[in-house]
């Protein structure tokens, strides 16, 4: 791209109608371009203000805009690129951002799709979430799900508005309305509102592709959420099961109603001890973290459920362990930022991008061989963690303390974690104890 540094680009948000309307400066950077590249519905919108002289480009595929610009380059200073509201809030504004040098970037932003449909329904753009679901799962949607949260969603043809209803049905969010604000700005704009059942029941309803919906999710009274709220989910919110897990993965069961409870199954590492590993941890924007170890992935699912910019690499290679924990994936939506690895450390690792944080829950006998690998693999400021709760493992792990310490190349932390919970014995309460567990933290120098 350094050969084109000479090109100007004028990023232009379009507002919401079908004429453009465009501030003096938008205008004056949409007449200095000598091409015009848009979506064939944005070129329309700006007809009436182009010359002849300019040849309009119907918007590719971003990875074939990148082919083409520096041949449409060879012989203009100015490009034009059309786009929806505002072209840096999901919009076409970031790629060019990330491509670009700043100095030939000029943005032009319009009135949003996203705050049109605030104004039609008289809600403040602050008080709601925003969500794109455009080219992302729709099981994402159940990351950001709250009791009278309002999302506006921005989606496409796999995450319409009647797909919504089906997630917040699976959720439990039975009450939640969901408005439809549909081609905004023309003639024949309109603003329909259902609840999830409703909307969820009735197949004859259609709508626009042009649209956006707001979610206002809301449990029936003294109904209790499925999903979690904040950081610690239940136990028995893990599906530890593999034949359940199976009937997940093959869509028998899709609704997150059905009990999942399972004691004495599976692999997790419970929620006392699992708060403190997330804390210890600390997932940031743009962490990349490695989960060692993952069993059912009680600590992958909540690093990637509350931490959406980071990425998690779950490395699992039983093959119960390693359905359950795909199973809690798609349970909890985190398919975008979790990435699940087949296979066994230290083999599994070669090819994953270098971590800057890593847990090791299981080393299945590898213990100090990957606390010596993972360390040498860290940068500074890194963060490994790890648990043990058999004696070979607590050894291996105060070995490798203890050379921490004599090298003073890391900030280490221990604690001794030992969990009693209380259960009813003949109508009584006692307090059962779990093993204690071991939690090692060293931060690299």
């Amino acid at each position: 791209m350094t050969a084109m540094g000479h090109l100007q680009l004028h990023i232009i948000g379009l507002g919401v109608s079908d004429k453009a309307r465009l501030s003096a400066e938008a205008e004056a950077g949409l007449n200095s371009a000598a091409i015009v590249i848009g979506s064939e519905r944005q070129l329309e919108t700006v007809a009436g203000l182009l010359r002849e002289d300019q040849r309009q480009v119907v918007l590719p595929k971003l990875s074939e805009l990148k082919q083409q610009l520096p041949e449409m380059a060879a012989d203009v200073n100015s490009i034009a690129i059309l786009a929806s509201g505002d072209p840096l809030f999901y919009g076409i504004g970031a790629w060019f951002g990330r491509t670009f040098a700043q100095a030939q970037l000029h943005y032009h932003p319009g009135v949003s799709s996203l705050q049109a449909a605030c104004h039609r329904l008289g809600r403040s753009l602050q008080d709601v979430e925003v969500l794109s679901l455009h080219g992302r799962p729709r099981a994402k949607l159940r990351t950001r799900l709250r009791n009278r949260q309002p999302l506006l969603i921005l989606t496409d043809d796999k995450s319409h508005p009647r797909a919504l209803a089906h997630e917040c049905l699976a959720a439990g969010f039975s009450e939640t309305l969901i408005s439809v604000c549909e081609t905004l700005g023309y003639p024949q704009e309109q603003v329909r509102s259902f609840t999830a059942r409703q909307l969820a029941e009735n197949s004859d309803v259609e709508f626009d592709p042009l649209h956006v919906s707001l979610v206002e999710p809301l449990l029936p009274p003294a109904k209790q959420a499925l999903l979690p709220v904040f950081p610690g989910i239940p136990d028995n919110g893990f599906i530890t099961d593999a034949e359940q897990a199976e009937r997940i993965l093959t869509g028998e069961e899709c609704s997150l109603t059905a009990d999942v409870a399972s004691a004495g199954k599976g692999l997790i590492t419970k929620r006392e001890v699992r708060l403190s590993i997330l804390s210890l941890l600390q997932p940031a924007v743009e962490d990349t973290l490695w989960d060692i170890g993952a069993g059912c992935g009680s600590v992958a699912i909540e690093l990637s459920y509350w931490q959406p910019k980071c990425r998690v690499f779950a490395i699992e290679h039983h093959g119960q362990r390693l359905a359950c924990l795909t199973a809690n994936q798609q349970r909890y939506g985190v398919s975008g930022n979790l990435q699940v690895v087949a296979g066994r450390a230290p083999q599994a690792l070669n090819d994953l991008p270098s971590p800057n944080k890593i847990f090791i829950g299981g080393s299945d006998g590898e213990m100090a061989g990957l606390l010596q690998q993972c360390w040498a693999l860290l940068p500074p400021g890194g963060v490994l963690v790890a648990s043990a709760v058999t004696e070979n493992s607590k050894q291996q792990l105060l070995s490798f303390y203890e050379q921490r310490c004599a090298a003073d190349d890391s900030q280490p932390h221990t604690v001794q974690i030992g969990v009693s919970r209380g259960e009813q014995l003949a109508g009584q309460l006692m307090y059962r104890p779990n093993l204690p567990v071991n939690l090692y933290s060293f931060c690299k120098r």
